[in-house]
């Protein structure tokens, strides 16, 4: 997904086979369990599937740094369906870029996947989401 200021940032569904192309020099991983091993450096946010990070504070810090990051390098932004948590992160990596809150989750939705942010927490916790 091109966010406003042309950083890219590719979500991902790991249920699915890897796509072609570049492979990323970082990914955030937004699951239950822990993620599988991967090639690149990765970071893994304790995130249950339909809900909320675990931890505010971590999450707040791995999606700023995906964002800083997603300037130089390919990030990736994956969870196990590619929808809830995925545009959840994408929505508010969408807010560091500029986006205002209320406007996040239909952003990601035009130009990620018209289903992203699955839940009224989720889009909740979009709105509520600070720079």
């Amino acid at each position: 997904m091109r966010l406003p200021s042309g950083r890219l940032v590719r979500g991902r569904a790991l249920r699915r086979p890897l796509p072609d192309g570049l492979a990323p020099s970082y990914a955030l991983y937004l699951l239950g369990g822990p993620p599988p091993e991967v090639p690149w450096e990765a970071d893994w946010l304790r995130w249950p599937d339909f809900r909320l990070p675990s931890s505010r504070a971590r999450a707040r810090r791995l999606l700023a740094g995906a964002w800083a990051r997603a300037a130089t390098e390919r990030v990736e932004v994956a969870c196990g369906g590619g929808r809830g948590r995925t545009g959840t992160a994408l929505a508010c990596l969408a807010v560091l870029d500029g986006v205002p809150p209320r406007d996040a989750v239909a952003y990601v939705r035009a130009h990620y996947d018209r289903h992203a942010v699955e839940t009224p927490w989720q889009r909740r916790y979009v709105r509520r989401f600070t720079v």
